[in-house]
């Protein structure tokens, strides 16, 4: 059944996987203008000399994200008319090419957190984050885990216990998240968990892979909501509506680029952060350490989303 009709599969899901996403970004906007109301600052980090880097990288920007992402799908859609299995073949060896440099930038990951998470402390900043935002924090926990147990309880057709025997399935999925802080890390775990939650089990297999980088419910949660706060925190103005629809689609759009991996979910966000909401430097570096000091908890949140995806795939499917 799934090879049969496998385009027809993969199109639903993309086309859910951005349903999903849009539509927890944006009621991660009311959330956030909850958030604006609160008197929210922040104490500028003392800069220290002896902690500046001994060089730096400054790559130009040749073409961004948005227009690689629209160009890919024009081609995408172009070459399977005309030339599919060559574009195919050539798909294959750019995606062995781009996962080979990946390999190599994961371990650098951990390295660049653990080097930022220093630099915090030793500015004498990381003790007044955790401080001034724990409150933020707690916020983004609610709306995250209270957003996807709604999904759970509504895709079990509201039996309690259904719901429950649902989430103790991904419970081991999510706890290995919240320690890895990576969901790709977590993928065995997160397929035994959808499997047992779906009756085909097939689907499982096919949906996790495919959603484990592209569907991030709690990132689209927590980067929203720390993006209004630190609007606050800086003194800017809270954006329009309009604006935030435009800001939605981009971040939707971004998606499809993350890298299921410590940090990943903000170094991606940033730099529509700083062209649709108007981010400077200071605040493209705040964001990124309470992503990184909160990743844990969006990584649990993220893996059970995925699990709920797979319910609903299944529900719709069968």
């Amino acid at each position: 059944m799934l090879a049969k009709d496998a385009t027809r599969i993969v199109f639903l899901i993309l086309l859910l996987v951005c349903g999903s996403n849009f539509c927890s970004t944006f009621i991660s906007h009311y959330v956030g203008i909850y958030i604006y109301q609160f008197d929210l600052s922040m104490i500028s980090p003392i800069e220290n000399d002896s902690l500046k880097p001994l060089w730096l990288l400054n790559f130009p920007n040749i073409i961004s994200n948005d227009k690689i992402v629209f160009s890919s799908i024009i081609l995408g859609f172009i070459s399977s008319k005309f030339c599919a299995e060559v574009a195919i073949g050539l798909a294959f060896k750019i995606e062995v090419f781009v996962a080979k440099i990946l390999r190599l930038f994961i371990y650098v990951i951990p390295l660049f957190i653990m080097g930022f998470i220093v630099k915090l402390q030793f500015d004498e900043v990381l003790s007044i984050i955790i401080k001034d935002y724990m409150f933020i924090f707690v916020t983004i926990a609610f709306a995250q885990f209270g957003y996807i147990f709604l999904a759970y309880f509504i895709l079990s057709n509201c039996r309690v216990k259904e719901f429950i025997a649902s989430l103790s399935n991904m419970m081991p999925a999510s706890i290995s998240g919240f320690s890895a802080m990576s969901s790709v890390v977590s993928m065995p775990l997160s397929i035994i968990g959808a499997e047992n939650n779906t009756n085909n089990k097939a689907l499982a297999r096919t949906v996790v892979p495919i959603t484990v980088n592209i569907h991030l419910v709690g990132d689209c949660f927590a980067i929203r909501i720390l993006a209004y706060a630190i609007l606050k925190s800086y003194g800017l103005a809270e954006p329009t509506l309009f604006n935030y629809l435009i800001f939605t689609f981009y971040f939707v759009l971004a998606k499809f680029s993350v890298a299921a991996i410590p940090g990943g979910g903000i170094i991606v966000m940033l730099p529509i952060l700083e062209q649709y909401l108007g981010f400077n430097t200071n605040m493209m570096s705040l964001i990124t350490a309470l992503y990184i000091l909160f990743d844990p908890v969006i990584t649990c949140a993220n893996v059970l989303g995925n699990g709920a995806f797979v319910k609903l795939i299944d529900n719709i499917l069968v």
